[in-house]
């Protein structure tokens, strides 16, 4: 289980500010739903977190500051799977999803028979098995999404960074995809960090969301403290009717004039 903490995160690209002095905590096995309109951050701050773009601040994870890390150890804490991956030409789904054990494999770069029991299990939980040894490139797209999803599941950290994990899903694939990331936190206590568009998936799985606008903290608390008809009005330009759901969680709607 992996306490992540972010203190006066900023970034951006070529000189131009993106995201400006975010700080929050993730729990142990909690899991932190980052939301905001367009441009407003959210992917630049997954990527910070890796320390894939130029940032300043700091990002710890259980007290270990994540930018002195070493690549491989790196890969070892913190899984990835980003909204638009530069897929390999020609690598079957399973040759893929094998690289998120590299970070374990030994010096001769070959798997053990533990490195595919834990990509067979993945497969067979992503309901990729079928398409185990199709290339990605004759892949749906939300087949290839549900493939990077497994590649990060493969590398078997403590901390799960997902982009978008639900673009070009199905509502059942992307409901099954969030069930298997919530599974993962019970089992395992993995600690998640997700960007989702869809408030309402966002209030029923995340804990805590952090709303952005223009690269700052506009907003954050439990799902019933953010989503709300005046906030979201507010930072989105949106009008919504918020909904009680059985289980006790919302479903934000649009409502047309």
């Amino acid at each position: 289980m992996s306490l992540v903490e972010l203190d006066g995160l900023s970034a951006g690209y070529r000189g131009s500010p993106v995201l400006s002095d975010v700080s929050t905590a993730i729990g142990a096995g909690g899991w932190l739903g980052v939301i905001g309109p367009n441009g407003s951050g959210k992917s630049t701050l997954l990527k910070a977190m890796l320390g894939l773009v130029h940032h300043g601040g700091t990002v710890t994870v259980d007290g270990r500051r994540v930018s002195g890390l070493r690549q491989r150890e790196r890969a070892k804490l913190l899984g990835y799977a980003p909204q638009l991956p530069q897929l390999p030409v020609g690598m079957t789904v399973t040759d893929y999803v094998l690289l998120g054990r590299t970070p374990y494999t030994g010096l001769l770069g070959r798997e053990s028979t533990k490195d595919l029991d834990i990509v067979v299990e993945v497969l067979e939980r992503l309901d990729l098995i079928d398409l185990a040894e199709r290339v990605l490139s004759d892949l749906s797209g939300g087949e290839r999404q549900r493939a990077v999803l497994a590649r990060a599941l493969a590398q078997r950290t403590g901390v799960l960074l997902l982009d978008e994990p639900t673009t070009g899903l199905d509502v059942g694939h992307a409901q099954a995809l969030l069930d298997l990331v919530d599974e993962l936190r019970h089992e395992r206590g993995t600690t998640v960090v997700t960007t989702l568009h869809d408030l309402t998936m966002a209030g029923q799985y995340a804990e805590h969301l952090l709303l952005l606008e223009h690269g700052r903290v506009s907003a954050e608390g439990a799902p019933e403290e953010v989503l709300t008809t005046d906030v979201l009005r507010r930072h989105y330009a949106a009008r919504v009717s918020i909904l009680p759901l059985p289980d006790g969680s919302t479903a934000v709607t649009p409502v047309r004039e």
